[in-house]
């Protein structure tokens, strides 16, 4: 059976305001990551902001402010679509004011015992001056969590009447508040500055230009509790796995600076710096076309058609995958690419060698943090939220000890590796589980899709990685000209050869993928790619 062709329209709009947003927002996270590295480069005082997070990420994971839009669009849906916008409101007022008490309460009492937590946390800790400034910082970001849950459910009121502009700004203005914290305050009050600038980015883009956005769609808050409404124990219900469950992302992060904190000081901000330049990727394949495409899958589950569901899995899935020849671009130019991003200012040479040595470790799991997003999903917009978690949790649980033994290896890229080999095997583990409940009949040509991206991304990777040790010979990459150069140059080639060979072996989608890009960006290409 075809999907129609008004769905597939609805999500490919949605899905490039979506890439547009989060590749706005992986940009100005650069240039955040950017104006932290020149303030700081990669020292102690780096990792004692990145530590900053750790508790309020948990406090996030806790009350699921991450998965608002993912739990609560098809409680609301299912009112929307009645005609019952009123009734959707009041239990929207429930939520937001039931959780908005239980996380007011959770940020006052993590705020008192913050040092206890943050010696969990990152034990191996062993410099003062480190560990207090972790504890101050985090205690300026954690207020910031609540804006975060409202601004959630805000954002799924606007999905939900399929509104994706106003929260396709939420991460930019937010970046930009860390950015003009970072700029304006660091002289005075160094990394706290940048803490300061999470807390204004907060409340200015994910609480107030949210809260707006969901007002012009009708919204009407009411101040109301009931911890026995019917829908209110649903929410929990389809929630709780995500509160007590260890998802892909949140566990990456944590990980990582709990292992982290053992490795020598610089070496968490290091691997923070690598990390988020292969977010960038997943953003723009992964995070964007989940979010686009969730609220259609959900409105696919309700009537039941699961040969419908599989195709829009099975074909983004495909589409998603075409990150791998790009983490393979990212791999041979990582020199070039930390050098152009981050060398100025406080980091220097070694700290670009340091953190361009971990990014091809973070990159080989870059396809599999951004399938996940969708085969997860899937589960989703069935109501089905157990089940992912609880994948995730074992495999996350089960990874501990692979990250800790490639840590004793590789030190800080063994736990990059680590992490990766871990997500990729949660990856599969739910894809399977998926293709085994839904009796998927598409799942061969994904794997057959899969297998032959790999043989061409790495057939692509030999040509490019010789070209490039070419032009390295030629031009030194030591400074931000020739690294410029270099990156220019090697990515042309990538384009060039790219769609030739999708073209050699059999795989159109890499062609569809310049065309719908093209076709954004060039009237003219649009006209003639729409004939």
């Amino acid at each position: 059976m075809t999907i129609s062709t008004s769905i597939f329209k609805k999500i490919g709009i949605a899905s490039f305001i979506m890439m547009a947003s989060v590749f706005a927002s992986r940009i100005i996270g650069l240039v955040r990551e950017m104006a932290i590295a020149w303030a700081g480069g990669a020292n102690a005082a780096v990792d004692a902001y990145q530590i900053a997070f750790a508790l309020p990420e948990i406090l996030n994971h806790v009350v699921a402010s991450g998965f608002l839009s993912i739990t609560f669009i098809p409680i609301l849906a299912r009112y929307i679509s009645r005609g019952k916008d009123q009734e959707g409101y009041a239990v929207f007022s429930l939520i937001f004011n039931g959780f908005g008490l239980i996380l007011a309460a959770g940020i006052a009492g993590a705020m008192i015992w913050t040092p206890f937590f943050v010696g969990i946390l990152a034990p191996g800790i062993q410099d003062a001056a480190t560990f207090d400034l972790a504890v101050r910082m985090t205690r300026i970001i954690l207020p910031a969590q609540f804006f975060f849950f409202a601004g959630g459910l805000f954002m799924a009121v606007q999905f939900t009447k399929e509104k994706f502009f106003i929260p396709a700004l939420a991460p930019l203005i937010y970046n930009l508040g860390i950015i003009c914290g970072g700029i304006f305050l660091y002289p005075y009050l160094g990394m706290e500055g940048f803490a300061w600038g999470v807390l204004g980015g907060a409340f200015a883009g994910n609480f107030v230009l949210q809260w707006i956005g969901a007002k012009k769609q009708g919204l009407c808050h009411q101040w109301i509790i009931n911890f026995f409404h019917p829908d209110f124990k649903r929410y929990i219900l389809i929630t709780l796995p995500f509160m007590v469950g260890l998802t892909i992302t949140f566990s990456t992060e944590i990980l990582m600076k709990f292992f982290g904190s053992f490795l020598e000081p610089g070496h968490i901000a290091a691997m923070n710096y690598a990390l988020r330049i292969m977010f960038i990727l997943v953003g723009f394949f992964g995070q964007a076309i989940g979010m686009a495409s969730y609220p259609f899958m959900a409105q696919v589950a309700v009537t039941g058609d699961m040969d419908r569901l599989n195709e829009i899995i099975n074909q983004t899935l495909k589409f998603i995958f075409l990150v791998i020849p790009f983490s393979i671009l990212f791999i041979i130019l990582r020199h070039e690419i930390v050098l152009i991003l981050f060398q100025r200012g406080e980091f220097d040479a070694a700290a670009t060698r340091v953190t361009a040595g971990i990014l091809p470790f973070f990159m080989a799991g870059a396809f599999a943090f951004s399938a996940q997003t969708i085969v997860a999903r899937g589960f989703y917009a069935l109501e089905n939220t157990l089940f992912p978690a609880l994948v995730s949790t074992v495999c996350m649980l089960a990874g501990l000890p692979v990250v800790y033994l490639c840590m004793q290896a590789l030190g800080a890229k063994g736990v990059a590796l680590g992490l990766s080999l871990t997500v990729v095997f949660s990856t599969f583990a739910l894809f399977e589980s998926w293709n085994k409940r839904t009796g998927n009949p598409g799942k061969g040509r994904v794997y057959l899709f899969l297998v032959k991206l790999i043989f061409a991304s790495l057939c692509l990777g030999a040509v490019l990685f010789a070209a490039r040790q070419g032009l390295a010979h030629m031009v030194q990459p030591v400074d931000m000209g020739p690294a410029l150069l270099i990156c220019v140059a090697t990515g042309l080639l990538f384009t060039i050869l790219m769609p030739a060979a999708g073209m050699v072996l059999g795989i159109p989608e890499i062609m569809t993928l310049y065309k719908k890009i093209l076709g954004r960006i060039l009237p003219w290409e649009k006209k003639n790619f729409g004939r």
